[in-house]
Protein backbone atom coordinates (compact mmCIF):
# COMPACT_ATOMS: atom_id res chain seq x y z
CA UNK A 1 0.00 0.00 0.00
CA UNK A 2 1.67 3.67 -0.90
CA UNK A 3 1.00 6.30 1.37
CA UNK A 4 1.61 10.34 0.22
CA UNK A 5 3.58 12.40 2.17
CA UNK A 6 -0.30 13.98 2.47
CA UNK A 7 -1.14 10.76 4.20
CA UNK A 8 1.93 10.37 6.51
CA UNK A 9 1.14 14.38 7.67
CA UNK A 10 -2.41 14.09 8.60
CA UNK A 11 -1.30 10.71 10.21
CA UNK A 12 1.10 12.50 12.44
CA UNK A 13 -0.83 15.44 13.76
CA UNK A 14 -4.05 13.27 14.46
CA UNK A 15 -1.64 11.01 16.87
CA UNK A 16 -0.18 14.02 18.56
CA UNK A 17 -3.76 15.28 19.22
CA UNK A 18 -4.84 12.04 20.53
CA UNK A 19 -1.59 11.85 22.65
CA UNK A 20 -2.47 14.80 24.18
CA UNK A 21 -6.08 14.24 24.05
CA UNK A 22 -6.55 13.68 28.28
CA UNK A 23 -4.70 16.93 29.02
CA UNK A 24 -7.57 19.40 30.74
CA UNK A 25 -7.22 22.78 29.16
CA UNK A 26 -7.15 26.00 31.57
CA UNK A 27 -9.09 29.08 31.46
CA UNK A 28 -8.18 31.33 28.91
CA UNK A 29 -8.81 34.59 30.40
CA UNK A 30 -7.85 36.93 27.30
CA UNK A 31 -10.05 35.01 25.41
CA UNK A 32 -12.82 37.55 27.38
CA UNK A 33 -13.68 40.82 25.53
CA UNK A 34 -13.91 42.77 28.66
CA UNK A 35 -12.15 42.88 32.52
CA UNK A 36 -11.44 39.95 34.74
CA UNK A 37 -14.52 39.03 36.47
CA UNK A 38 -12.89 38.31 39.53
CA UNK A 39 -11.81 41.55 39.84
CA UNK A 40 -15.08 42.82 39.39
CA UNK A 41 -17.24 40.16 41.59
CA UNK A 42 -14.99 39.22 44.91
CA UNK A 43 -17.06 36.08 45.89
CA UNK A 44 -15.87 34.40 42.87
CA UNK A 45 -12.49 33.98 44.41
CA UNK A 46 -14.44 30.93 46.28
CA UNK A 47 -13.90 27.37 44.69
CA UNK A 48 -17.15 25.76 44.02
CA UNK A 49 -17.87 22.63 45.77
CA UNK A 50 -15.62 19.70 45.23
CA UNK A 51 -18.52 18.10 43.15
CA UNK A 52 -17.72 16.28 39.86
CA UNK A 53 -19.99 19.12 37.87
CA UNK A 54 -20.80 17.22 34.84
CA UNK A 55 -21.13 20.33 32.62
CA UNK A 56 -18.26 22.03 33.54
CA UNK A 57 -15.65 18.61 33.99
CA UNK A 58 -16.53 15.99 32.20
CA UNK A 59 -13.81 13.38 31.37
CA UNK A 60 -12.31 14.47 28.39
CA UNK A 61 -12.64 12.87 24.92
CA UNK A 62 -9.88 12.59 22.73
CA UNK A 63 -9.72 15.79 20.82
CA UNK A 64 -11.37 15.63 17.26
CA UNK A 65 -9.93 18.86 14.89
CA UNK A 66 -12.28 21.12 13.39
CA UNK A 67 -12.26 20.20 9.90
CA UNK A 68 -12.75 16.27 10.84
CA UNK A 69 -16.21 16.92 12.62
CA UNK A 70 -19.19 15.77 11.05
CA UNK A 71 -21.65 18.91 10.02
CA UNK A 72 -23.83 19.78 12.13
CA UNK A 73 -27.47 18.09 11.78
CA UNK A 74 -30.63 18.24 13.94
CA UNK A 75 -31.52 14.58 14.53
CA UNK A 76 -27.57 14.13 15.89
CA UNK A 77 -27.20 16.98 18.09
CA UNK A 78 -30.63 15.72 19.49
CA UNK A 79 -29.35 12.41 20.09
CA UNK A 80 -26.81 13.47 22.53
CA UNK A 81 -29.49 15.52 24.99
CA UNK A 82 -29.37 12.53 27.73
CA UNK A 83 -31.38 13.00 30.99
CA UNK A 84 -28.24 12.34 32.89
CA UNK A 85 -26.90 15.08 32.09
CA UNK A 86 -29.71 17.33 32.79
CA UNK A 87 -30.57 15.68 36.16
CA UNK A 88 -26.83 15.93 37.18
CA UNK A 89 -26.60 19.61 35.62
CA UNK A 90 -30.04 20.41 37.98
CA UNK A 91 -28.55 19.25 40.98
CA UNK A 92 -25.26 21.28 40.83
CA UNK A 93 -27.18 24.78 40.63
CA UNK A 94 -29.47 23.76 43.50
CA UNK A 95 -25.90 23.47 45.07
CA UNK A 96 -25.13 26.82 43.50
CA UNK A 97 -28.23 28.08 45.47
CA UNK A 98 -27.32 27.13 48.91
CA UNK A 99 -24.11 28.97 48.95
CA UNK A 100 -26.55 31.87 50.03
CA UNK A 101 -27.76 30.15 52.92
CA UNK A 102 -25.93 32.04 55.44
CA UNK A 103 -27.47 35.21 54.03
CA UNK A 104 -30.64 34.70 53.03
CA UNK A 105 -31.86 31.66 55.37
CA UNK A 106 -32.80 29.35 52.64
CA UNK A 107 -31.14 28.60 48.97
CA UNK A 108 -31.28 31.63 46.38
CA UNK A 109 -29.67 32.67 43.40
CA UNK A 110 -30.83 36.16 43.22
CA UNK A 111 -28.60 38.63 42.05
CA UNK A 112 -25.58 40.18 44.21
CA UNK A 113 -26.05 36.81 46.31
CA UNK A 114 -23.31 34.01 46.35
CA UNK A 115 -25.78 31.50 44.82
CA UNK A 116 -26.12 33.92 41.54
CA UNK A 117 -22.23 34.46 41.94
CA UNK A 118 -21.33 30.81 41.74
CA UNK A 119 -23.91 29.99 39.00
CA UNK A 120 -21.78 32.38 37.05
CA UNK A 121 -18.78 30.83 37.89
CA UNK A 122 -20.01 27.63 36.92
CA UNK A 123 -21.43 28.19 33.89
CA UNK A 124 -17.55 30.31 33.13
CA UNK A 125 -16.48 26.98 34.19
CA UNK A 126 -18.07 24.68 31.78
CA UNK A 127 -16.35 26.60 28.80
CA UNK A 128 -12.82 25.60 30.09
CA UNK A 129 -13.06 22.75 28.43
CA UNK A 130 -14.47 24.46 25.25
CA UNK A 131 -11.86 26.73 24.60
CA UNK A 132 -10.92 25.80 20.97
CA UNK A 133 -14.80 25.97 20.12
CA UNK A 134 -16.06 29.21 21.74
CA UNK A 135 -15.09 32.89 23.25
CA UNK A 136 -16.14 34.16 26.52
CA UNK A 137 -16.99 37.11 26.45
CA UNK A 138 -18.93 39.07 29.74
CA UNK A 139 -20.82 42.24 29.73
CA UNK A 140 -20.65 43.95 32.88
CA UNK A 141 -23.24 46.79 34.34
CA UNK A 142 -25.44 47.68 37.20
CA UNK A 143 -28.80 46.36 38.14
CA UNK A 144 -31.29 48.53 39.73
CA UNK A 145 -32.73 46.09 42.77
CA UNK A 146 -35.47 46.87 45.63
CA UNK A 147 -36.89 45.23 48.08
CA UNK A 148 -40.44 46.09 49.69
CA UNK A 149 -40.36 45.20 53.30
CA UNK A 150 -43.30 46.37 54.78
CA UNK A 151 -46.38 48.96 53.58
CA UNK A 152 -49.73 49.93 55.06
CA UNK A 153 -52.66 52.20 53.45
CA UNK A 154 -55.49 52.10 55.88
CA UNK A 155 -58.74 54.61 56.26
CA UNK A 156 -57.63 57.14 58.85
CA UNK A 157 -61.41 56.99 60.79
CA UNK A 158 -61.67 53.14 60.90
CA UNK A 159 -58.18 51.68 60.54
CA UNK A 160 -59.82 49.82 57.52
CA UNK A 161 -56.77 48.02 55.27
CA UNK A 162 -57.80 47.76 51.11
CA UNK A 163 -57.81 44.30 50.18
CA UNK A 164 -55.22 43.19 47.35
CA UNK A 165 -53.01 46.29 48.02
CA UNK A 166 -49.94 45.64 46.42
CA UNK A 167 -46.70 47.99 47.07
CA UNK A 168 -45.23 48.69 43.35
CA UNK A 169 -41.52 47.42 43.01
CA UNK A 170 -38.47 49.77 43.33
CA UNK A 171 -40.89 52.22 45.63
CA UNK A 172 -38.90 54.63 47.71
CA UNK A 173 -39.62 54.27 51.30
CA UNK A 174 -41.82 56.81 53.26
CA UNK A 175 -42.64 57.55 57.19
CA UNK A 176 -45.80 56.55 57.86
CA UNK A 177 -48.45 59.89 57.13
CA UNK A 178 -52.08 61.10 57.51
CA UNK A 179 -52.60 62.81 54.02
CA UNK A 180 -55.36 63.92 51.85
CA UNK A 181 -56.88 61.76 49.53
CA UNK A 182 -56.89 63.77 45.25
CA UNK A 183 -58.32 62.01 42.67
CA UNK A 184 -56.11 62.85 39.53
CA UNK A 185 -58.19 63.23 36.30
CA UNK A 186 -57.57 61.89 32.88
CA UNK A 187 -55.36 59.21 34.10
CA UNK A 188 -52.54 61.44 35.36
CA UNK A 189 -50.29 60.85 32.21
CA UNK A 190 -49.50 64.98 31.65
CA UNK A 191 -48.59 67.99 33.63
CA UNK A 192 -51.88 69.61 33.55
CA UNK A 193 -53.72 67.04 35.39
CA UNK A 194 -52.07 67.90 38.55
CA UNK A 195 -51.82 71.24 37.85
CA UNK A 196 -55.89 71.56 37.63
CA UNK A 197 -55.92 69.73 41.37
CA UNK A 198 -53.34 71.09 43.53
CA UNK A 199 -53.61 74.45 44.66
CA UNK A 200 -50.44 77.07 44.49
CA UNK A 201 -48.18 77.00 47.79
CA UNK A 202 -49.91 74.03 49.24
CA UNK A 203 -47.92 72.60 52.15
CA UNK A 204 -50.18 69.66 53.76
CA UNK A 205 -49.49 66.14 52.77
CA UNK A 206 -51.65 64.54 50.18
CA UNK A 207 -52.10 61.60 48.09
CA UNK A 208 -52.72 61.25 44.33
CA UNK A 209 -55.10 58.76 43.53
CA UNK A 210 -54.57 58.20 39.72
CA UNK A 211 -56.10 55.91 37.63
CA UNK A 212 -54.00 52.86 35.57
CA UNK A 213 -53.76 53.44 31.68
CA UNK A 214 -52.02 54.98 29.02
CA UNK A 215 -48.81 55.47 30.18
CA UNK A 216 -46.25 53.55 32.66
CA UNK A 217 -46.89 53.68 35.99
CA UNK A 218 -43.29 55.19 36.67
CA UNK A 219 -44.62 58.30 34.61
CA UNK A 220 -47.78 58.76 36.62
CA UNK A 221 -45.51 58.85 40.05
CA UNK A 222 -42.80 60.96 39.18
CA UNK A 223 -45.64 63.42 37.89
CA UNK A 224 -47.45 62.93 41.47
CA UNK A 225 -43.99 63.63 43.32
CA UNK A 226 -43.21 66.76 41.18
CA UNK A 227 -46.29 68.35 42.09
CA UNK A 228 -45.72 67.61 45.91
CA UNK A 229 -47.68 64.82 46.28
CA UNK A 230 -46.23 62.36 48.74
CA UNK A 231 -47.26 58.90 47.59
CA UNK A 232 -49.64 57.12 44.73
CA UNK A 233 -52.37 55.47 44.87
CA UNK A 234 -53.10 53.42 41.45
CA UNK A 235 -56.15 51.59 40.89
CA UNK A 236 -56.73 49.06 38.08
CA UNK A 237 -58.73 50.41 34.89
CA UNK A 238 -60.33 46.86 34.43
CA UNK A 239 -62.83 46.09 36.26
CA UNK A 240 -63.04 42.75 36.60
CA UNK A 241 -59.63 41.85 37.68
CA UNK A 242 -60.10 40.53 41.45
CA UNK A 243 -56.11 40.66 42.25
CA UNK A 244 -53.21 43.44 43.22
CA UNK A 245 -51.71 45.17 40.58
CA UNK A 246 -47.85 43.50 40.33
CA UNK A 247 -46.20 46.98 38.79
CA UNK A 248 -42.77 48.05 39.24
CA UNK A 249 -41.86 51.79 38.80
CA UNK A 250 -39.00 51.61 36.84
CA UNK A 251 -35.58 53.78 37.34
CA UNK A 252 -36.57 55.85 40.13
CA UNK A 253 -35.99 59.83 39.79
CA UNK A 254 -35.88 62.81 42.20
CA UNK A 255 -39.47 63.18 41.92
CA UNK A 256 -40.37 59.47 42.74
CA UNK A 257 -42.58 58.55 45.43
CA UNK A 258 -43.88 55.31 47.21
CA UNK A 259 -46.79 53.88 45.10
CA UNK A 260 -48.96 51.27 45.89
CA UNK A 261 -51.81 49.76 43.63
CA UNK A 262 -55.13 48.49 44.09
CA UNK A 263 -58.11 47.02 41.90
CA UNK A 264 -60.36 48.58 40.33
CA UNK A 265 -63.45 48.33 42.84
CA UNK A 266 -61.12 49.33 45.79
CA UNK A 267 -60.55 52.86 43.36
CA UNK A 268 -63.88 53.39 42.97
CA UNK A 269 -65.15 52.80 46.56
CA UNK A 270 -61.39 55.61 47.41
CA UNK A 271 -63.20 58.03 44.59
CA UNK A 272 -67.14 57.02 46.33
CA UNK A 273 -65.17 58.34 49.99
CA UNK A 274 -63.84 61.29 48.55
CA UNK A 275 -67.13 62.38 46.95
CA UNK A 276 -68.78 62.22 50.47
CA UNK A 277 -66.03 64.20 51.91
CA UNK A 278 -63.70 66.04 50.18
CA UNK A 279 -61.58 66.22 53.22
CA UNK A 280 -60.73 61.99 53.12
CA UNK A 281 -58.14 61.07 54.53
CA UNK A 282 -55.54 57.89 53.84
CA UNK A 283 -52.86 56.64 56.55
CA UNK A 284 -49.64 55.58 54.22
CA UNK A 285 -46.38 54.19 55.12
CA UNK A 286 -43.41 52.36 53.45
CA UNK A 287 -40.04 50.66 54.38
CA UNK A 288 -38.56 50.01 51.27
CA UNK A 289 -35.16 49.99 49.42
CA UNK A 290 -33.39 50.55 46.45
CA UNK A 291 -29.97 50.00 44.92
CA UNK A 292 -27.56 49.36 42.45
CA UNK A 293 -25.82 45.82 42.37
CA UNK A 294 -23.07 44.82 40.09
CA UNK A 295 -23.45 41.64 38.13
CA UNK A 296 -22.60 40.65 34.21
CA UNK A 297 -24.34 39.01 31.42
CA UNK A 298 -21.78 35.59 29.62
CA UNK A 299 -21.94 35.32 26.17
CA UNK A 300 -20.68 32.65 24.39
CA UNK A 301 -19.46 32.46 20.62
CA UNK A 302 -18.61 30.20 18.36
CA UNK A 303 -15.35 30.63 16.78
CA UNK A 304 -16.37 29.20 13.70
CA UNK A 305 -19.31 30.26 11.49
CA UNK A 306 -20.32 33.08 9.63
CA UNK A 307 -19.92 36.05 11.69
CA UNK A 308 -22.15 38.27 9.85
CA UNK A 309 -25.81 35.63 10.32
CA UNK A 310 -25.73 34.90 14.12
CA UNK A 311 -28.33 32.67 15.79
CA UNK A 312 -28.61 33.75 19.33
CA UNK A 313 -30.25 32.39 22.10
CA UNK A 314 -30.35 33.08 26.09
CA UNK A 315 -31.79 31.80 29.21
CA UNK A 316 -31.62 33.92 32.16
CA UNK A 317 -28.83 32.89 35.18
CA UNK A 318 -30.44 34.77 37.78
CA UNK A 319 -33.90 33.39 40.05
CA UNK A 320 -36.07 35.22 42.16
CA UNK A 321 -34.77 35.84 46.23
CA UNK A 322 -38.04 33.77 47.91
CA UNK A 323 -36.17 30.59 46.39
CA UNK A 324 -33.09 28.20 44.30
CA UNK A 325 -35.13 29.12 40.90
CA UNK A 326 -34.09 25.42 39.24
CA UNK A 327 -37.13 25.67 36.87
CA UNK A 328 -36.99 29.47 36.19
CA UNK A 329 -34.98 29.79 34.90
CA UNK A 330 -32.28 27.19 35.91
CA UNK A 331 -33.91 24.89 33.29
CA UNK A 332 -32.81 27.43 30.99
CA UNK A 333 -29.63 27.79 31.54
CA UNK A 334 -28.85 24.18 32.16
CA UNK A 335 -30.23 23.20 28.72
CA UNK A 336 -28.64 26.11 26.94
CA UNK A 337 -25.31 24.45 28.65
CA UNK A 338 -25.75 20.62 27.75
CA UNK A 339 -26.64 22.48 23.97
CA UNK A 340 -23.61 24.20 23.33
CA UNK A 341 -21.50 21.44 25.26
CA UNK A 342 -22.60 18.79 22.98
CA UNK A 343 -22.70 21.44 19.77
CA UNK A 344 -18.97 21.28 19.53
CA UNK A 345 -18.97 17.49 18.66
CA UNK A 346 -19.93 19.29 15.17
CA UNK A 347 -19.13 22.01 12.22
CA UNK A 348 -21.63 24.32 11.26
CA UNK A 349 -21.89 27.60 9.01
CA UNK A 350 -23.60 30.32 11.09
CA UNK A 351 -21.99 31.66 14.26
CA UNK A 352 -24.02 30.65 17.08
CA UNK A 353 -24.23 32.80 19.96
CA UNK A 354 -25.38 31.56 23.42
CA UNK A 355 -26.03 34.52 25.88
CA UNK A 356 -26.82 33.99 30.16
CA UNK A 357 -28.43 37.40 31.26
CA UNK A 358 -28.78 38.45 34.65
CA UNK A 359 -31.04 40.07 36.21
CA UNK A 360 -34.06 38.64 34.56
CA UNK A 361 -36.06 38.78 37.68
CA UNK A 362 -35.08 42.40 38.32
CA UNK A 363 -36.96 43.23 35.25
CA UNK A 364 -35.26 42.14 32.11
CA UNK A 365 -32.81 44.07 32.58
CA UNK A 366 -29.23 41.98 31.37
CA UNK A 367 -31.14 41.12 28.32
CA UNK A 368 -31.90 44.88 27.68
CA UNK A 369 -28.90 46.39 28.54
CA UNK A 370 -27.27 43.88 25.94
CA UNK A 371 -29.93 44.40 23.41
CA UNK A 372 -29.80 48.31 23.38
CA UNK A 373 -26.45 48.39 23.88
CA UNK A 374 -25.55 46.86 20.06
CA UNK A 375 -24.20 49.33 17.43
CA UNK A 376 -26.21 49.05 14.37
CA UNK A 377 -23.41 46.94 12.35
CA UNK A 378 -23.36 44.25 15.91
CA UNK A 379 -27.31 44.37 15.50
CA UNK A 380 -27.54 43.62 11.93
CA UNK A 381 -25.54 40.44 12.05
CA UNK A 382 -28.40 38.97 14.33
CA UNK A 383 -30.70 36.65 12.60
CA UNK A 384 -32.89 35.46 15.23
CA UNK A 385 -32.51 35.49 18.91
CA UNK A 386 -34.42 32.56 20.77
CA UNK A 387 -35.14 32.77 24.49
CA UNK A 388 -35.81 29.73 26.85
CA UNK A 389 -37.17 30.46 29.98
CA UNK A 390 -39.23 27.85 32.34
CA UNK A 391 -38.08 24.43 30.40
CA UNK A 392 -39.57 21.95 32.71
CA UNK A 393 -42.54 22.92 34.68
CA UNK A 394 -43.84 20.07 36.49
CA UNK A 395 -47.92 20.69 35.24
CA UNK A 396 -46.23 21.65 31.85
CA UNK A 397 -48.05 22.69 28.65
CA UNK A 398 -45.78 23.03 25.45
CA UNK A 399 -46.01 26.85 25.14
CA UNK A 400 -44.23 29.02 21.96
CA UNK A 401 -45.01 32.61 21.58
CA UNK A 402 -47.39 33.80 19.13
CA UNK A 403 -45.21 35.66 17.25
CA UNK A 404 -46.21 37.27 13.41
CA UNK A 405 -44.40 38.88 10.64
CA UNK A 406 -47.09 42.38 10.88
CA UNK A 407 -46.10 43.14 14.57
CA UNK A 408 -42.76 41.56 15.09
CA UNK A 409 -39.87 41.86 13.22
CA UNK A 410 -39.92 39.80 9.92
CA UNK A 411 -38.26 36.34 10.75
CA UNK A 412 -40.40 36.01 14.16
CA UNK A 413 -43.55 34.05 12.38
CA UNK A 414 -40.89 31.94 10.73
CA UNK A 415 -39.10 30.98 14.22
CA UNK A 416 -42.61 30.23 15.75
CA UNK A 417 -43.68 27.61 13.07
CA UNK A 418 -40.33 25.60 13.60
CA UNK A 419 -41.68 25.12 17.01
CA UNK A 420 -44.64 24.36 15.79
CA UNK A 421 -43.68 21.63 13.43
CA UNK A 422 -41.51 19.90 16.03
CA UNK A 423 -44.22 19.67 18.21
CA UNK A 424 -46.32 18.13 15.67
CA UNK A 425 -43.91 16.27 14.20
CA UNK A 426 -43.61 14.43 17.58
CA UNK A 427 -47.31 13.99 18.37
CA UNK A 428 -47.27 16.70 21.10
CA UNK A 429 -50.02 19.21 21.93
CA UNK A 430 -48.85 23.00 22.42
CA UNK A 431 -50.02 26.33 23.21
CA UNK A 432 -49.72 29.69 21.66
CA UNK A 433 -49.45 32.21 24.21
CA UNK A 434 -48.95 35.93 23.45
CA UNK A 435 -45.69 38.57 23.40
CA UNK A 436 -46.48 40.42 26.93
CA UNK A 437 -42.94 41.08 27.85
CA UNK A 438 -42.33 38.58 30.60
CA UNK A 439 -39.18 37.66 29.24
CA UNK A 440 -36.20 38.31 27.29
CA UNK A 441 -37.04 38.72 23.90
CA UNK A 442 -38.32 41.59 24.58
CA UNK A 443 -35.37 44.17 24.21
CA UNK A 444 -34.59 42.23 20.51
CA UNK A 445 -38.01 42.95 19.25
CA UNK A 446 -37.64 46.21 20.15
CA UNK A 447 -34.85 46.62 18.42
CA UNK A 448 -35.84 44.96 15.47
CA UNK A 449 -34.56 41.47 15.84
CA UNK A 450 -36.58 38.75 15.13
CA UNK A 451 -36.98 36.72 18.14
CA UNK A 452 -39.80 33.90 19.78
CA UNK A 453 -38.93 31.02 21.95
CA UNK A 454 -41.03 28.34 24.23
CA UNK A 455 -41.52 27.95 27.71
CA UNK A 456 -43.93 25.77 30.04
CA UNK A 457 -45.77 27.80 31.69
CA UNK A 458 -46.21 29.49 34.89
CA UNK A 459 -48.72 30.79 37.95
CA UNK A 460 -51.78 30.18 35.60
CA UNK A 461 -53.96 27.16 34.70
CA UNK A 462 -53.17 24.61 32.71
CA UNK A 463 -56.15 24.53 29.45
CA UNK A 464 -56.11 20.78 29.98
CA UNK A 465 -56.62 19.41 33.92
CA UNK A 466 -57.09 23.35 35.19
CA UNK A 467 -54.25 23.20 37.64
CA UNK A 468 -51.41 25.51 38.16
CA UNK A 469 -48.57 24.88 35.85
CA UNK A 470 -46.57 25.39 38.12
CA UNK A 471 -46.77 25.47 41.75
CA UNK A 472 -43.82 26.20 42.99
CA UNK A 473 -43.25 29.22 40.90
CA UNK A 474 -41.42 32.02 42.43
CA UNK A 475 -41.34 30.14 45.92
CA UNK A 476 -38.99 28.01 48.11
CA UNK A 477 -40.48 24.88 46.81
CA UNK A 478 -38.83 25.39 43.29
CA UNK A 479 -35.94 22.99 43.42
CA UNK A 480 -35.16 19.82 41.40
CA UNK A 481 -38.57 17.85 43.05
CA UNK A 482 -39.54 20.34 40.76
CA UNK A 483 -39.19 19.48 37.02
CA UNK A 484 -40.53 17.67 34.52
CA UNK A 485 -37.78 15.61 33.26
CA UNK A 486 -40.51 14.94 30.15
CA UNK A 487 -41.32 18.21 29.16
CA UNK A 488 -37.25 18.63 30.32
CA UNK A 489 -35.91 16.32 27.86
CA UNK A 490 -38.30 17.30 25.32
CA UNK A 491 -37.50 21.16 25.27
CA UNK A 492 -34.03 20.80 25.17
CA UNK A 493 -33.73 18.34 22.52
CA UNK A 494 -36.08 21.01 20.81
CA UNK A 495 -33.80 23.37 21.42
CA UNK A 496 -31.00 22.02 19.94
CA UNK A 497 -33.03 21.18 16.50
CA UNK A 498 -33.71 25.22 16.25
CA UNK A 499 -29.76 25.44 16.99
CA UNK A 500 -28.64 23.25 14.66
CA UNK A 501 -31.66 23.89 11.93
CA UNK A 502 -29.88 27.50 11.77
CA UNK A 503 -26.47 26.79 12.47
CA UNK A 504 -26.73 24.83 9.54
CA UNK A 505 -28.85 27.69 7.55
CA UNK A 506 -31.33 30.62 7.23
CA UNK A 507 -32.92 28.98 3.73
CA UNK A 508 -36.40 30.12 3.75
CA UNK A 509 -36.17 32.95 6.24
CA UNK A 510 -36.62 36.67 5.75
CA UNK A 511 -33.58 38.85 5.64
CA UNK A 512 -33.21 41.44 8.13
CA UNK A 513 -34.54 44.49 7.95
CA UNK A 514 -32.52 47.23 9.52
CA UNK A 515 -34.72 50.42 10.65
CA UNK A 516 -33.53 54.01 12.45
CA UNK A 517 -33.63 54.37 15.83
CA UNK A 518 -36.34 57.00 14.93
CA UNK A 519 -38.29 53.96 12.91
CA UNK A 520 -37.87 51.62 15.98
CA UNK A 521 -39.43 54.46 18.34
CA UNK A 522 -42.24 55.20 16.46
CA UNK A 523 -42.99 51.61 15.54
CA UNK A 524 -42.90 50.84 19.44
CA UNK A 525 -45.05 53.64 20.15
CA UNK A 526 -47.43 52.32 17.90
CA UNK A 527 -47.58 48.61 18.55
CA UNK A 528 -47.04 48.67 22.53
CA UNK A 529 -47.10 45.25 22.81
CA UNK A 530 -45.41 44.66 26.11
CA UNK A 531 -46.91 45.92 29.20
CA UNK A 532 -44.75 43.07 31.28
CA UNK A 533 -41.34 43.75 32.18
CA UNK A 534 -40.41 40.04 33.22
CA UNK A 535 -43.10 39.60 36.04
CA UNK A 536 -43.99 42.93 36.62
CA UNK A 537 -46.77 45.31 35.22
CA UNK A 538 -44.90 48.72 34.08
CA UNK A 539 -48.68 49.99 32.78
Amino acid sequence: MHFSLKHLAIAAFYATNLGSAYVIPQFFQEAFKQEDPIEYLPEQKETLDNDNSVVGATIPKPHVPYFMKPHVESEKLQDKIKLDDLNATAWDLYHMANHSTSEYGHPTRVIGSKGHNKTMEYILNAFDGMQDYYDVSLQKFDALSGKIISYNLSDVETGQTFANTTAFALSPPVDGFIGKLVEIPNLGCDEKDYGSVVPPGLNEKQIALIERGKCPFGDKTNLAGKYGFSAVVIYDNEPKSKGGLHGTLGEPTNHTVATVGVPHKVGKELIANIALNIDYSLYFAMDSYVEWIKTQNIIADTKHGDPDNIVALGAHSDSVEEGPGINDDGSGTISLLNVAKQLTHFKINNKVRFAWWAAEEEGLLGSNFYAYNLTKEENSKIRVFMDYDMMASPNYEYEIYDANNKENPKGSEELKNLYIDYYKDHDLNYTLVPFDGRSDYVGFINNGIPAGGIATGAEKNNVDNGKVLDRCYHQLCDDVSNLSWEAFVTNTKLIAHSVATYADSFKGFPKREIHKHEELTALNAENPQFKYRADFLII
